[in-house]
């Protein structure tokens, strides 16, 4: 039995001990900067680049709020809401204002081309909405590949400094259960729902050599979704603006990645891996049936007609 102690990238808040068999499974999981035994045998808790894999019952959230409030942390949120899509922003920022960082600073962003048409809503003390107007798109595709130039924008020109760390939603999702500091680290990805359905071999990476987003078969370790992801400012700035540059060499080439922005989003954290994996439980697609394995179901996709929101 190989014991093995790391110094976790959850920065000075955690130190990380498992035990890993003769059989390389990893069984013993201790959450130290949570002061409580994480065991979890029936899924991975660390990448094999050692960053924690966020699942219930690894971590104490109490500790970790306390902890948190002393730094004075400021989270964004940027999401979309463009054409049809504003029929899901009560539901979002109702559920997020309930369940989404309870207790600590967050400031939403919400793009949106009718910003008239944004319902009123009380939030939390802590919590903020900012209504950014933006330019309708002609196709939903444009909509979603422009995400992460409009993303990189802001950051350069404003949210550097507002916020400490930054994350990126999709509108068309609910909270069901709270979703706290375990998720704060330097760079954050959500292993897709899909994932725990298909093999690796199935996912749905870009493979054409002519993208940009390439991924060639058989590599890749997880597949992440693009409707959850985030970290500090200064990451998420240079994976917006990467993934921008891969978009806009693919046009000028005339591709069009298989999944648009998130197969750029897979292609750049296979090369600058994530400090932090959220599990499906933060952000499951209800097309899915859930496994048990996912024990908590935080937050989900909504059920809708795609063609029908999309044109």
């Amino acid at each position: 039995l190989l014991i093995f102690l790391k110094l976790s990238l959850f920065k000075s808040d955690s130190l990380v001990v498992w035990a890993v068999g003769p059989d390389g499974a990893i069984f013993w999981y201790f959450c130290i900067f949570s002061l409580i035994p994480c065991r979890r045998t029936d899924v991975l808790l660390m990448s094999p680049w050692l960053a924690p894999i966020v699942w219930e019952g690894t971590f104490n959230r109490d500790i970790l709020n306390a902890q948190y409030r002393q730094k004075h942390l400021v989270v964004g949120v940027a999401m979309f809401a463009v054409k049809k899509y504003i029929r899901f922003i009560e539901g979002f920022l109702h559920s997020a204002n309930k369940f989404f960082l309870s207790g600590h600073r967050v400031n939403f962003y919400l793009f949106t081309d009718h910003p008239e048409k944004v319902p009123s809503m009380t939030l939390s003390p802590e919590k903020r909405l900012f209504i950014i107007p933006i330019e309708p798109y002609s196709r939903w595709q444009d909509i979603s590949m422009n995400r992460m130039n409009i993303i990189s924008s802001y950051i350069r020109s404003r949210w550097r400094h507002e916020v400490d760390y930054l994350y990126s939603m999709d509108i068309d999702v609910q909270l069901f259960e709270h979703i706290g500091v375990e998720i704060i680290d330097t760079l954050v990805g959500t292993i897709s729902s899909w994932q725990y359905t298909k093999t690796r071999e199935n996912n749905s990476y870009e493979t054409r050599p002519e993208s940009r987003a390439a991924i060639p078969r058989g590599e890749g370790d997880f597949y992440y979704a693009a409707s959850f992801y985030g970290g500090i400012v200064s990451e998420v700035y240079k994976l917006t603006t990467a993934c921008f540059k891969g978009i806009m060499e693919d046009r000028a080439n005339g591709i069009e990645a298989k999944w648009h922005e998130e197969s750029h989003l897979n292609k750049y954290l296979l090369y600058h891996k994530p400090t932090r994996l959220l599990s499906p439980e933060y952000y499951w697609d209800e097309e899915l049936i859930l496994p048990h394995i996912v024990r908590v179901k935080r937050l989900s996709s909504v059920h809708k007609n795609l063609k029908e929101v999309r044109f």
